[in-house]
């Protein structure tokens, strides 16, 4: 592929709800610049953008994959997204790297849960939009209806540009507002439909309307002449687009390739260049700085997204920021210097590898087989280190424990998991000693299963999962003191340690004194005191759950100057607290988490009884455009299936983020249930 200057790149996200057909639109982008020979089919397991086996097996894009393709003398990177929203973190770090965005519309369905989502996020980046309504040629599909449900539920400012020709279960093809030209589905051009000549006039004028109040100058013609020519409304409405005051609506049929000429041209004429979006924010030497997307400028340049191949290891996407770069030219890591001599560069077509010799700033290509990045890393000309903000991901929602089919394979689990964190940072992974439980946490089920389906074809293990074990923890609730003492006479020299301990509930984890006077224990055995206590409080009385908040203050006993040693001290410190626990009263402590559930206005009843019923204390809400902030406290153990829960409750629109706060004292009703629910486990 050549190489193209700034002005004449544009880089695009494809998104919509699970379904809409982006896989298919994404071929007929192809196919309509040629840049494919032939369309492959989402049921013969054969498009460009789904080439993994995990997305043709469930014939549904799981991760983002570049579609670069020339169109007018213009390069466009179309970046397909996945469709639900549990791959946010693939879907984030696409939107860090485009300046526009294509929001597909099944017309059968109407706005979907997931293309609220998508909208939010792209609203929230303020990136120009073009809507496309796909799957025209179906039926049943009732554009009025479609265009409606996009006003209400998107935005009012969303334009047709497009009218359709035939009607409901008799799509024809349709009607280009601006150029007054009918495009068929059997691929004919001619005039538009004369019974359309009023609409489209009506139409028009408001677009032209709208053109001339997005710049003075057409202001001022408009209100003298009342008319403006096709250029100068073109040129307004770009201004519109890039103002992100205005999203024009196209409809048409990926699998019939209706439309998609026209989206292209939209693309090429509405769309901004990388260098006309303003300067990129980045820290120099601590400071904040603005960098140009300029190619006259140093190099510097982002990795936002990464792929594991089974022969080349990692492969980084990577966006020019500023300046330009070719294969063989030396760059640092901009956060910690190290240099780094590039290799060669290519974009991707799918998994197609296509050489490129220089990148300027604004085009996106791909390097490999450099272990020192990963998502999120700058690299840069060494006289000029910037760095660029990192995406911040949501934490998992939701975790599973996972353990190996195979014992041998248990090595290949962590390997696995870390080559696959290096595409997905969203994915967390937890090796907790106390439950002995490996867990992956993730943003829903979906997200989990494509992991570890992931993990069976492309490193070959495969495990059984089960439920994430809540870690509680034991702390004492009353004051209390006890003698422990330890003595052993066995031939020789014998074991000899008495102390007395109070015990006592305090804020920290561990607190140890000492008030001994008269030297009952000698100095040079507090240390053993206290390291006795500390592997004692490892495991606690009730269902050996780690002991905090206890104060520990040793305050009386005596010693044998040839028997005493630490470890008969460390002994009798064990031996107080086992003997202090029927008066300091144990209790088992649960974890406490904040929740901020994002919900419609129609769910928010349902999801508060809810929210009592898991035990959880509503502490607060807010109002947000067409939603609610539910903020809610709520014990670990009700919630570690919640995103499953509100899923259900919600219809899929709900989404609920979570975070540790503390521990809290379960309720007393509770406690047997837990240890008997522990003494069950560790006896499997």
């Amino acid at each position: 592929m050549k190489e193209y200057n700034t002005s004449n790149i544009r880089n695009v996200a494809v998104l919509g709800h699970l379904g809409c057909g982006k896989t298919s639109f994404g071929e007929a982008l192809l196919y309509a610049a040629k840049a494919i020979d032939k369309k492959g089919e989402v049921e013969r397991k054969n498009t460009v953008g789904d080439y993994t086996v995990e997305e043709q097996l469930r014939q549904t894009t799981l991760i983002s994959s570049l579609l670069p393709l020339e169109w007018k003398g213009c390069k466009f990177n179309f970046l397909d997204t996945p469709g639900s929203e549990e791959f946010i973190g693939d879907i984030e770090n696409v939107l860090s790297a485009v300046e526009a965005a294509i929001v597909l519309i099944d017309g059968t369905k109407g706005v979907e849960v997931g293309t609220e989502r998508i909208w939010g996020e792209i609203r929230k980046r303020n990136l120009p939009t073009i809507i496309f309504v796909n799957k025209m040629d179906k039926e049943n599909v009732k554009l009025a209806e479609v265009i409606e449900d996009i006003h209400a539920t998107l935005s009012k400012n969303a334009v047709q540009f497009a009218l359709e020709i035939g009607g409901t279960n008799n799509f024809k093809g349709f009607a280009n507002v601006l150029e007054k030209q009918a495009y068929y589905v059997d691929g004919k051009v001619d005039a538009a439909p004369a019974e359309l000549n009023d609409s489209i006039e009506t139409i028009y004028g408001e677009l032209m309307e709208q053109a001339a109040s997005a710049d003075e100058e057409l202001m001022m013609k408009f209100f003298d002449t009342m008319e403006l020519d096709k250029e100068e409304v073109v040129a307004g409405l770009k201004i519109g687009v890039h103002k992100c005051e205005m999203f024009p609506i196209l409809i048409g049929s990926g699998t019939k390739n209706v439309g998609i000429s026209t989206v292209l041209d939209l693309v090429a004429d509405f769309f901004p260049a990388p260098n006309q979006v303003g300067p990129k924010a980045a820290k120099k030497d601590g400071k904040d700085v603005e960098k140009e997307v300029d190619s006259a400028a140093p190099f510097s340049a982002y990795v936002f997204k990464t792929i594991i191949d089974p022969f080349q290891g990692s492969i980084n996407f990577f966006k020019v920021m500023s300046g330009s770069v070719k294969a063989g030219q030396d760059v640092v890591v901009s956060a910690n210097g190290t240099a780094i001599k590039l290799p060669a560069l290519f974009t991707m077509m799918g998994k197609t590898q296509l050489p490129v010799d220089t990148v300027n700033a604004g085009d996106i290509a791909c390097v490999a087989k450099i272990s020192e990045f990963a998502n999120g890393v700058t690299f840069a000309d060494k006289k000029d280190p910037v760095v660029y903000p990192a995406v911040e991901h949501p934490t998992p929602v939701i975790y599973v424990a996972i353990q190996p089919k195979n014992k041998q394979d248990e090595d290949k689990i962590s390997s696995s998991l870390q080559k696959l964190r290096l595409e997905d940072e969203t994915i967390d992974i937890v090796r907790n000693p106390e439950t002995a439980q490996q867990l992956i946490g993730g943003q829903g089920m979906t997200h989990l299963g494509y992991i570890l389906e992931k993990m069976k074809n492309m490193f070959k293990v495969e495990v059984t999962t089960g439920d994430q074990r809540v870690v509680y923890r034991e702390t004492i609730t009353a004051k209390g003191e006890a003698q422990g003492k330890h003595k052993k006479q066995s031939g020789g020299a014998g074991q000899y340690g008495d102390v007395w301990i109070r015990f006592e509930p305090c804020e920290e984890k561990f607190v140890f004194a000492e008030e001994v006077v008269g030297g009952a224990v000698p100095k040079n055995y507090f240390p053993a005191v206290e390291k006795g206590l500390i592997e004692t409080l490892e495991k606690g009385p009730l269902a050996g759950f780690p002991v905090i908040g206890v104060k520990a203050t040793l305050y009386y006993g005596s010693y044998h100057d040839v028997d005493s040693n630490e470890l008969s001290f460390k002994l009798a410190a064990r031996l107080a607290f086992q003997n202090a626990v029927p008066k300091i009263r144990p209790t088992i402590l649960e974890p406490i988490y904040q929740v901020n559930v994002i919900i419609k206005d129609e769910y928010v009843g349902a999801v508060m009884g809810d929210m009592s019923k898991r035990r959880g204390r509503v502490i607060g809400s807010n109002a947000l455009e067409g939603a609610q902030e539910i903020i809610a406290e709520v014990p670990e153990a009700e919630i570690t299936k919640y995103a499953i829960d509100l899923k259900a409750m919600t219809q899929a629109s709900g989404r609920f983020t979570r975070k540790f706060l503390r521990y809290e004292a379960v309720p007393e009703f509770l406690i047997s249930k837990i240890v008997e629910e522990t003494k069950r486990y560790e006896q499997k």
